[in-house]
């Protein structure tokens, strides 16, 4: 009993059948003595056989896969009369080595046997399949998993036999070497070709963008066109040497029988990736052709709100509710609310918009926008208060804290002015919302006042210092006559008086220049009526009284009005 004991899953020779006879009648005396069941009727040796492995079948770990020739045949996954998978296999591959060696090489068939599948080659049983071996998650069942091991063994001893015939071989190897040698030749031109084919297309791409007046030579040559269209043309070249090189070692390998199943395995996995790539597309096609409307409504509606707002900043409609100057960014909150509201709604049919890579991607954009976003909305707040409040608009001339120039950007996020001296200083919008901002132009029809101060002593006339300063702002070009210049005696100081000169300009942005021009004149009519301008302080009571008798009230070019008289 012993010396057959490796063949017990063959069931081959009288003496192991009548084995598995007395084990099956032992196993039914256990059960009667224990479960005092009714003997059953009597049966085959078959039927005793599978009664008897069935009722002594445990399930195993870890299962075991029987190979021959270097192709897998069919896997155990339960012990049977105390034989574990392992076991089973290598018995099970001991007998069909012994049947070849003998020259017995088919048919394979199976056949029902009780419970159980029978496997056998020319007549002789190799191996069992019994309901423990089946993997039922996967659908399969227990005639399925035996009609899989039997196809699987014929198509095994049939290479088998294949690789005892020298005359196969020696073609073989031939349309090996031939394809080997077909291999080398399409490597070598893909690869001396890549260098000619890049500089041909990147000096074609260069010759179109000379002639297209696009760009000219220095702008073609920092572009690195040719160089980006050179590693295009090495990527391609690089693919089809990895795609023939793909189909030489699959050619290859499928020309042996021993080494057939993994060129099999290698066609098939490019087969179900391909099949996997083409079904994911057509799947998903749906998806995107919603996507793709959505998207096209979304532009047409954006279309529309574009040319709404521009017509109110041209002048051309009058809504009554919205000012020409803030159309614009008006216009770009509403066609970006348009486009969030498309994005969201063409967000479920993206493809993959399900999968875990995509919700981790989304999770990670929406952490960094948080994290990184609050001073971005303090700044887009501060543009949005400075466009509605309607305090800034472009070609201002404004003072923001220290800064003076004109407006020339009123963005989102900052505020670009332009000084005197042609410098361009940016602001963010938040700053300029907590500075103090001084508009020059606002008031265009009625005129903004810019002022200028002169302090002079007591002993000087106050409608001589008047009319002085009225003249020089007469001879000022760039200030305006409506409303006409003024003077106020701002203050009386301990011992001077401080007097203010008043005027409106015609642009104010030249309001700089203007007021140098201003202190010029100024200083020309001071010293050609004689009269010094000085802000005199005391250290003693002077001798003299500091008074302008009263004929020298309206020296020159003081004129006495009617009041004064």
């Amino acid at each position: 009993m012993r010396r057959s004991g490796p063949r017990v899953l063959g069931f081959s020779g009288p003496r192991v059948r009548l084995a598995w006879l007395l084990a099956a009648c032992l196993v039914a005396a256990g059960q009667v003595a224990t479960a005092q069941q009714t003997t059953p009727p009597p049966a085959t040796v078959e039927s005793e056989f599978a009664a008897a492995a069935v009722q002594g079948e445990t399930p195993a770990a870890p299962p075991a896969t029987l190979k021959y020739a270097n192709r897998p045949i069919v896997e155990f996954r339960a012990a049977v009369l105390g034989r574990a998978p392992a076991e089973r296999a290598t018995a099970a591959r001991q007998l069909i080595k012994r049947l070849v060696d003998a020259d017995t090489t088919g048919p394979v068939e199976n056949r029902t046997v009780g419970p159980v599948m029978m496997v056998s080659i020319g007549g002789q049983d190799v191996f069992a399949v019994v309901p423990a071996d089946v993997d039922t998650l996967t659908g399969e069942t227990l005639a399925s998993t035996a009609t899989r091991a039997a196809t699987s063994l014929q198509i095994a001893m049939a290479e088998v036999a294949e690789a005892r015939r020298p005359r196969d071989l020696a073609g073989e190897i031939l349309q090996v070497l031939l394809a080997t040698a077909a291999f080398v030749a399409i490597c070598w031109f893909l690869i001396k070709a890549r260098t000619r084919l890049g500089d041909r297309f990147g000096g074609a791409a260069t010759r179109k963008l000379q002639a297209s007046k696009v760009a000219d030579d220095e702008l073609v040559r920092s572009s690195r066109i040719i160089e980006f269209v050179q590693r295009i043309v090495s990527a391609v070249v690089w693919g089809l040497v990895a795609f023939a090189t793909y189909s030489w070692l699959t050619f290859s390998l499928r020309r042996f029988p021993y080494t057939r199943f993994w060129g099999e395995s290698l066609r098939e996995f490019l087969l179900s990736r391909l099949s996997l790539v083409v079904g994911a597309i057509i799947g998903a096609l749906p998806g995107i052709f919603m996507v793709v409307v959505i998207l096209l409504v979304t532009r047409f509606v954006a279309r529309l709100v574009t040319l709404f707002f521009r017509a109110i900043q041209e002048g051309r409609l009058d809504v009554g509710w919205l000012y020409p100057e803030t159309a614009i960014p008006t216009k770009k909150l509403i066609v970006m609310a348009v486009w969030l509201f498309g994005a969201a709604m063409a967000y479920p049919y993206v493809p993959g918009s399900d999968s875990e890579a995509f919700k981790g991607i989304s999770l990670l954009t929406g952490l960094m926008l948080s994290l990184g976003s609050s001073g971005l909305i303090g700044q887009v707040m501060g543009g949005f208060t400075l466009t509605y409040s309607r305090a800034l608009r472009r070609g201002d001339f404004v003072s923001v804290g220290d800064v003076q120039g004109t407006v020339t950007q009123l963005g989102t996020l900052s505020t670009k002015i332009r000084t005197v001296r042609n410098e361009d200083v940016t602001i963010p919008n938040q700053v300029v919302v907590s500075q103090i901002v001084t508009n020059y132009s606002r008031d265009v029809e009625n005129g903004v006042f810019v002022g200028t101060d002169v302090t002079l002593g007591y002993d000087v006339a106050w409608r001589q210092v008047e009319a002085l300063l009225l003249m020089a702002a007469g001879r000022t070009a760039g200030i305006r006559r409506q409303p006409a210049p003024v003077v106020r005696q701002a203050a009386l100081q301990d011992a001077y008086i401080k007097y203010t000169l008043l005027f409106c300009l015609e642009n104010p942005a030249t309001r700089i220049s203007t007021l140098a021009a201003v202190h010029g004149n100024i200083l020309d009519a001071f010293n050609e009526y004689g009269v010094q301008i000085t802000s005199p302080n005391y250290e003693a009571d002077p001798t003299d009284r500091k008074i302008v008798p009263k004929d020298q009230w309206f020296a020159a070019p003081a004129k006495p009005s009617s009041n004064d008289r």
